[in-house]
């Protein structure tokens, strides 16, 4: 693995420019990739499309959902026992079925996103392999020139101009934080 420097320009000239800046800084072109990165949620990793096989925290919701129902049942049945005697002999179960309903539906509301790390954006992104910190500090001092959204270090590969390893759900170490 080695360190790469990555840039993201809104606008596909600008990163054009980059590269461009970036071969005349000496780095060989088959070093830099530029390629588009799409918003999060769209980078169609599977048949069905998205990111992920499942929503981050869903684990969680099922067993929320089941102790909200189990809780929801018990205390609806109690009060449709309550009011059996105005509600007939229906008031228990109608009174667990509605108890169970929103309890699960108060259960499910305990999953969290454990995956909310900072997202890269989406926009043109200019990357160039460096082999040391002199190759490095001279891609940052290039890409800053040309101001662009935001400027991170990753490990990788890149090779005939692709970076093969990317990982568009991995969270961006920033060395340059988005603006926004």
């Amino acid at each position: 693995m080695s360190t790469i420097i990555a840039a993201r320009f809104e606008l596909q000239e600008d990163a054009s420019r980059a590269v461009e800046a970036l071969v005349a800084a000496g780095y060989p072109r088959e070093r830099i990739s530029s390629f588009f990165v799409n918003p999060a949620g769209q980078h169609d990793r599977f048949a069905l499309g998205g990111d992920r096989d499942k929503s981050p925290g869903a684990e969680d919701t099922d067993r929320g959902a089941a102790a909200g129902v189990a809780a929801g049942a018990t205390a609806g049945a109690a009060a449709g026992l309550a009011a059996a005697p105005v509600a007939g002999p229906l008031g228990p179960a109608l009174g667990g079925l509605v108890g169970g309903h929103v309890g699960g539906l108060v259960g499910s509301l305990g999953a969290t996103d454990e995956h909310s790390a900072p997202r890269r954006a989406a926009g043109m992104l200019v990357a160039v392999q460096v082999g040391d910190q002199q190759a490095e500090q001279k891609a940052l001092d290039c890409l800053r020139s040309l101001h662009p959204e935001d400027i991170e270090r990753a490990q990788g590969e890149i090779r005939a101009g692709d970076w093969d390893d990317f990982d568009p759900l991995a969270a961006p170490t920033w060395i340059q934080p988005p603006v926004n």
